[in-house]
């Protein structure tokens, strides 16, 4: 086998082919870029989305590579690691926390990387429906002490998890559906779950915001957190729960802006629309309030969420 520079070169090549051969996704992810940065030329659209491929088939030869060349005394030749002091503090201490990402960068190696540093990670995920793959990947995920919690009765083991001082961790950008709850993300209604706001309430945890970046056109990562979102924060909030989905959702979109290319764009973040929506009413006044009361919301975004695409 090569090397996992060369290899990962190479999946580069193979990422053009997939992203000429899949026209389905290649049409979803294009369409979700577009969304994303209406003021983007086609042309930029479409390089972005051609480099979205890439992405992906790299990102599977990465997970491939990661248990050889991330290792206690190799970690640092592949990993750059910024803003971390304050969750090192968190996590040294073993305090109970939330640590969540989202498909942006390689996701996967940054739960192996803190799990092979010791500290107690239990990482939930939905089991892929090849059980060959999923065992596989499993094996990764797990050989340095992360623990795979499935989606599937899994209230019990979170909340032992938080209790005994551990971090649970969780890819925090998928559609939760017409019963989600609805926030901003790049200007635009997306349907995110309640669960980690209500367990972060309820726990009195803080939901810390990681991400892993791919740096070079090798096996080479910029690990860093862009938020941590403490109990303090959301204390006297209108409505705590809308105000720590939408925060951790920005995070979430920065994390996207710093490098467009390496992000999921072909998964339908935007799926489900709000009921409002799907009957063609105005934006309910609830809604406008808790959208107005977010700190960071200006004119500009309420304006694109109060009147969406057709």
């Amino acid at each position: 086998m090569f090397d996992a520079d060369r290899n990962i070169r190479t999946a580069t090549e193979f990422g053009k082919w997939y992203y000429q051969l899949d026209k389905r996704h290649r049409e979803r992810a294009r369409n979700s870029i577009a969304t994303a940065f209406p003021e983007w030329a086609p042309e930029q659209v479409e390089h972005v989305t051609k480099e979205s491929f890439q992405h992906f088939v790299r990102l599977a030869l990465e997970v491939i590579h990661t248990p050889r060349e991330v290792q206690e005394d190799t970690w640092a030749d592949r990993i750059t690691v910024r803003n971390m002091g304050p969750v090192l503090d968190i996590l040294n201490a073993r305090k109970p926390a939330i640590m969540l990402t989202g498909h942006i960068g390689n996701w996967e190696v940054l739960g192996y990387y803190l799990a092979m540093l010791g500290y107690d990670i239990d990482a939930i995920a939905r089991p892929i429906d090849n059980p060959l793959i999923n065992d596989w990947l499993l094996g990764i995920r797990e050989a340095k002490g992360m623990r795979i919690i499935t989606k599937f009765d899994a209230t019990e083991r979170m909340l032992e998890v938080l209790n005994n001082g551990g971090v649970l961790g969780f890819i925090a950008d998928q559609n939760a559906g017409d019963k989600g709850l609805f926030v901003p993300f790049f200007g635009r209604l997306a349907s995110t779950y309640k669960s980690i706001g209500l367990l972060a309430m309820n726990q009195n945890v803080p939901i810390i915001c990681g991400f892993a970046h791919r740096d070079s056109t090798g096996f080479s990562f910029e690990m860093g957190v862009n938020d941590i979102i403490y109990p303090e924060d959301w204390a006297n909030r209108p409505d705590p729960l809308y105000y720590i989905t939408a925060r951790y959702s920005r995070a979430l979109e920065m994390m996207v802006r710093m490098r467009p290319a390496q992000y999921l764009w072909m998964h339908r973040r935007w799926k489900s629309r709000p009921r409002h929506e799907r009957l063609g009413k105005p934006i309910p006044k609830a809604l406008v309030r808790n959208l107005e009361a977010l700190p960071w919301m200006t004119d500009s975004v309420m304006q694109q969420i109060s009147q969406p695409p057709a």
